[in-house]
């Protein structure tokens, strides 16, 4: 499914609102068309300035941004592990996404009911990360049920790792998410881990849906939501949703722009949510320019000059000699290639080379 986040919260929170204002902003390239694969999974194109930066330094007949995907995740409940309101089937949603944007009540309206009473975040919060717990330790439990039987006949690979699941039971039953405990394991132990795609392991930014007003001086709901996201080192983005569906339903970029303006507002909030995704899951961008396309490819931050090649052909990758790479910066400060070249911007690497993100990258390969 490619690079995906899902959109968590409980019922009536603003997930839709937030999803469907996603999904109606989104003004990609012709040839990249923005779709909703069914009817609650959205392609958003990556808000990135340097793309259109390149564009005018490079005259292309195309210009193609990259792309995150959304999932909205139906409204999970209390119960929802035992199956209420649907729960198993919501929680194997989540188990498909990398990555949780957890929207997070925390505006008043006598309009829209909040099942569980006041306006809590805490609490909405713990609802969340109870169930997926539930969930986990379910999971754990089943494997270790399973390594037991394997660990008495002597296996001694079994043996260790069933020590090392009875040592994330602990936390989980404590309802210490996996991320915060996995993350502290040795290297062989996390590899024992992973294949239970366990969904309090996937790493999570909250969502705080505020009002209207909340959005020049932050509420005590926001804050609190703040405070429980420095424990875990997550990010916080703040965002009223009936706003961004306002900005969204705009028509002209003019419109949008005067809105924003009105509302003090610099961009839309969503802008600021799909780089946090993006973030969240350790991707970055390099660039191809060229006469036929101006292009934005998404990587894994880390990831060798050979593996970038192979995300635009496989042939690229298998038969890999060299990629001449000019920083972004350096491109942009030279104005062509054949000016950076000149100053000696251009830079040849072979395949281990670490691609940064912003490279511009040419691949010569040979099959």
């Amino acid at each position: 499914m490619g690079f995906t986040c899902g959109i968590v919260g409980l019922p009536n929170v603003g997930k839709s609102t937030l999803f469907n204002a996603l999904t109606r902003s989104a003004v990609p390239a012709s040839n990249y068309p923005f779709c909703t694969i069914d009817p609650n999974v959205g392609v958003v194109p990556m808000p990135d300035e340097r793309l259109a930066k390149l564009a005018q330094l490079v005259p292309t007949e195309k210009v193609v941004p990259t792309v995150m995907q959304f999932v909205d995740i139906a409204g999970l409940v209390k119960g929802a592990s035992q199956g209420e309101g649907l729960g198993n089937q919501f929680l194997g949603h989540i188990a498909e996404v990398e990555a949780i944007a957890h929207v997070v009540r925390c505006f008043e309206d006598p309009q829209v009911v909040h099942l569980s009473g006041p306006v809590d975040p805490k609490r909405d919060i713990e609802v969340i990360e109870t169930e997926l717990a539930i969930r986990d330790l379910e999971v754990v439990a089943s494997s270790i049920s399973r390594l037991e039987k394997t660990a008495k006949s002597g296996d001694k690979k079994a043996a260790a790792a069933l020590e090392v699941l009875k040592e994330l039971t602990r936390p989980l039953d404590a309802g210490i998410p996996a991320r915060t405990t996995v993350q502290g394991l040795p290297p062989a132990a996390q590899e024992i881990v992973r294949p239970l795609n366990l969904l309090t392991a996937k790493p999570v930014l909250y969502v705080a849906n505020v009002g209207e007003k909340e959005m020049a001086e932050e509420s005590a709901p926001s804050k609190a939501i703040r405070e429980i996201a420095a424990k875990e080192g997550a990010q916080v983005v703040l965002i009223c949703a009936s706003m961004e569906a306002q900005i969204a339903a705009l028509e002209s970029e003019e419109e949008r722009s005067e809105y924003m303006q009105a509302m003090n507002l610099k961009e839309p909030g969503l802008n600021r949510l799909i780089r946090a995704g993006y973030e969240l899951l350790s991707l970055i961008t390099f660039f191809t320019v060229g006469p036929k396309e101006d292009r934005a490819w998404t990587i894994r931050r880390g990831a060798t000059a050979q593996e970038a090649a192979g995300k635009i052909h496989s042939d690229m990758a298998r038969g890999f000699i060299r990629a001449e790479v000019i920083g972004f910066e350096d491109f942009v400060a030279s104005g062509s290639e054949a000016a950076a070249k000149e100053k000696g911007k251009l830079r040849l690497e072979g395949k281990e080379y670490i691609v940064q993100d912003g490279d511009l990258m040419h691949f010569r390969f040979s099959v």
